[in-house]
């Protein structure tokens, strides 16, 4: 069991090692810009919504562009799309760190700069999540997941604290300048990172259709259906303590950027705690008991911070939400690694990030319009009893234990050879299966074609059908459509180990020691072109 005791064994790996130092450095940046931005916005707007839409502006693309960035990372190099975005960014904060030294930040222009910097994330974040599967086994993502948690936190519960220091002591812009500079080293190890390159001889998957196979895969996916949905009521409700923690921080315990700062890092040393604890509670608790528990103490943080006026109890309570957020959240983001094969991993994460995501955004806003009409603490006490919502349909809709479902690879296909010579674009490209049936098989047979339906609309198939022959009833005929030819290769590939249950389990009822006769079409049209539908023959009327 050292494995399952270690939560260090991904260090082993050494490009994952390095970059997750250097996001160290990346992430330090960004808790001190978020801190600045913050700050700032107290300073320069009248009103507290404009303050919550700060983790909005950044929250929001992440939202609006994920799913984009997630299609692009399952089919491009995923190292080349992180150094876009580093790049991006980079650039990004050093034009807001001249902006605000020269004094030329209004409101509307700060949440634009921070909505960039989003923008950059969005497109970072599910390369880099989907890398890590990438980097290190099967075996160690979990403790990889975890790690990332690990150092994120690490970094929250001292980047904040030194955020405030920094900005009490030199103002915001001071803070922005520290963020430009910590891309330098995340830029540096992705340079370094030469990932293995996979040849495919198939042509790349357009916008469009990787972006719809990911929609098909997830939506015949029930159990990442019930993350995405546990996802987005986390998001929106646990959002709001760390949404109005400044205006908590100012007006509640009256306090100044340091007393946030402090906050923020409190709220961090939860989060190490938690992501420590991780394997531990995973092992005595299922996923459901996890989620539901950090809904609860969301809940529970949220209504005594929202009453509670000492400084120092509040700090002490917000250990309990970061130590919440991180287990639900990493909890999550393995759960939909470790049920999704890597052909679609990307997108699959990138449907959790906008769900989450998503949730922080709708929450922050809704959250900061609570409190500048309601106040703070009346917000804060709505907001704790949508988190128990979230708690309670877990009864109803309870979270996957993750890692029960080989989803590897199931490499039985190979492409036939065929007396046509198709090109991969060709088709469309249809398929008929027969099958030969007992009467008394059929219950069972239609039961693990239902199962099987799904997984083919989930990888790929259209208009997918099963019938009956009405002369010989004991042949069935499964058929569907792919778009081309390569559509038709993909798909076959796409099955995974854990999909051979249904196909053994229906070759099993057929009657016949033949494997299932399979007819590979290509459609044609035999209807005329659309000038000689109407032509008539000349007729002489003078005879």
């Amino acid at each position: 069991m050292p494995e399952r005791i270690s939560t260090l064994a991904p260090f082993k790996v050494p490009t994952f090692r390095m970059i997750w130092i250097a996001s160290i450095a990346s992430n330090f940046g960004g808790l001190i810009q978020a801190v600045g931005a913050a700050w700032m916005m107290t300073a320069i707007a009248s009103s507290q919504d404009m303050v919550a839409l700060v983790q909005a502006s950044n929250a929001l693309p992440i939202m609006l562009f994920s799913l984009v960035a997630g299609a692009l990372a399952d089919n491009y190099n995923r190292r080349s799309l992180m150094l876009t975005a580093q790049l991006f960014m980079l650039i990004v904060s050093i034009t807001l760190t001249v902006f605000a030294y020269l004094g030329l930040l209004t409101p509307w222009l700060l949440l634009g700069f921070t909505f960039l910097i989003g923008c950059g994330t969005a497109l970072n974040n599910p390369s880099w999540q989907a890398s890590v599967g990438d980097m290190v086994p099967r075996e160690i993502l979990p403790s990889a997941v975890t790690l990332n948690s690990v150092g994120f936190n690490i970094t929250r519960s001292l980047g904040p604290a030194l955020g405030g220091a920094i900005v009490a002591a030199a103002g915001a812009a001071a803070a922005f300048a520290v963020n430009a500079c910590s891309y330098l080293a995340i830029i540096y190890a992705l340079f370094r990172w030469k990932p293995q390159r996979i040849d495919d001889s198939l042509p790349r998957e357009t916008l469009l259709r990787a972006l719809s196979a990911g929609l098909g895969y997830v939506a015949m996916s029930p159990n990442i259906l019930n993350v995405l949905l546990r996802a987005l009521i986390f998001g929106f409700s646990a959002s709001a303590i760390l949404a109005l923690l400044p205006i908590v921080a100012r007006d509640i315990v009256h306090g100044g950027p340091l007393t946030y700062g402090i906050m923020l890092g409190a709220f961090g040393v939860g989060a190490i705690a938690g992501a420590m604890s991780n394997a531990r509670l995973r092992e005595k608790f299922s996923s459901e008991i996890i989620v539901r528990c950090s809904f609860t103490g969301f809940a529970a943080s949220a209504a005594v911070i929202g009453i509670s006026t000492n400084a120092t109890v509040t700090t002490l309570v917000l250990f309990i939400p970061g130590a919440c957020w991180v287990l639900a959240l990493s909890l999550f983001n393995t759960t939909v690694q470790l049920s999704t094969p890597r052909w679609v991993v990307g997108r699959a994460l990138s449907f959790y990030q906008t769900a989450a995501f998503g949730g922080i955004a709708a929450g922050s806003w809704i959250w900061g319009l609570a409190s500048d009409g309601l106040g703070a603490p009346a917000a804060l006490s709505i907001a704790s009893l949508a988190m128990l919502f979230g708690a309670v349909i877990g009864w109803r809709m309870p979270l996957p234990q993750f890692g029960d479902v080989n989803v590897d690879p199931l490499n039985r296909f190979n492409a036939p050879l065929l007396s046509l010579d198709l090109q991969p674009r060709s088709g469309p490209v249809v398929l008929l299966i027969d099958y030969l049936i007992d009467e008394k098989d059929i219950p069972e047979f239609l039961s693990l074609m239902a199962r099987r339906r799904r997984v083919r609309i989930r990888d790929g198939a259209r208009q997918w059908a099963l019938m009956r022959d009405l002369e010989h009833p004991d042949t069935w005929t499964e058929t569907y459509h792919t778009a081309t030819w390569a559509d038709y290769v993909r798909h076959n590939q796409r099955r995974t180990q854990a999909d051979a249950e249904i196909w053994d389990a229906i070759r099993k009822l057929h009657q016949s020691e033949d494997m299932p006769r399979v007819h590979r079409m290509i459609e044609r049209q035999a209807i005329p072109p659309s000038d000689d539908i109407f032509h008539k023959p000349h007729i002489d009327l003078h005879h």
